[in-house]
């Protein structure tokens, strides 16, 4: 849920909802990685709650996987004529 080295718990923040919301998040962003043919061995996402109760969710790649997602971006960016 919370990240504990985040800082301290506040009573009535409503943590729970904000670590589903990042959860449904991670599937989200996993599926569509895996859609593109992001190898997913190389992938790992993590939920959780913010000090202020809003989803998180942490993205750890290998370098070889963020190099894929770094090609795709450039080609999804240029595909909507954008420049960098």
């Amino acid at each position: 849920m919370a990240d504990l080295e985040a800082g301290i718990w506040v009573r009535g923040v409503d943590y729970l909802s904000g670590w589903r919301d990042a959860k449904e998040a991670a599937a989200e962003l996993g599926g569509a990685l895996r859609l593109v043919g992001v190898e997913t061995a190389g992938v790992r996402l993590c939920a959780a709650s913010g000090t202020d109760g809003g989803g998180v969710v942490r993205l750890e790649l290998s370098a070889a996987s963020a190099r894929e997602v770094a090609m795709l971006a450039r080609v999804t960016a240029a595909r909507l004529g954008r420049r960098g």
